[in-house]
């Protein structure tokens, strides 16, 4: 942040960590730069000190503002800080959420099921309740998938029901 402040235009925090844009570094920005954070916690971006230290705010519309410094410099905040993703847009869509909460639920029932299979700690969640999830999703997307063939599933070494991605296959 100490060389990017002086130059950049655009500054999005995506850490999940604090303290990321700081003081200093909104002091160096130039005039009108954006910042914003995408990161899960809203103590990345020093707004605090933003707000504490403007000489004005003006409200440009809804989760976006800008700030008069002292220096003459403005600084454009999006969504106070916070998510940006969820401030200054329309979050998730349902379709999106729906596959999340899927996955979670079927996690959950995992784990409550066959509890002796899991230790405390974290775990991925198995292919086949993940392939579950996607299969349950496929006629809102207006998709219908063929079924392999025993042939196929032998050639391939997969078993015919699933899941078709090894356990250990990454994306």
């Amino acid at each position: 942040m100490e060389e990017a402040s002086k130059i950049g235009r655009i500054f999005v925090t995506a850490t999940g960590c604090r303290d990321i844009i700081l003081a200093e570094h909104i002091l160096q920005m130039p005039d009108n730069a954006i910042i914003c954070n995408i990161g899960h916690f809203d103590i990345e971006i020093d707004v605090a000190w933003l707000t504490k230290n403007a000489v004005s705010k003006e409200v440009i519309k809804p989760q976006v503002d800008r700030y008069k410094l002292s220096n003459g410099r403005s600084t454009i905040l999006l969504a106070e800080g916070r998510l940006v993703n969820l401030g200054c847009a329309h979050g998730h869509p349902s379709f999106v959420m729906s596959n999340s909460f899927s996955n979670q639920v079927l996690a959950q029932i995992e784990l409550y099921t066959k509890r002796s299979q899991y230790s405390v700690g974290v775990f991925i969640l198995p292919k086949k309740l993940d392939e579950e999830v996607a299969a349950a999703h496929l006629d809102h997307l207006g998709v219908r998938l063929s079924k392999m063939s025993t042939e196929q599933a032998s050639y391939l070494d997969l078993n015919e029901s699933g899941p078709y991605k090894p356990e250990h296959y990454r994306y």
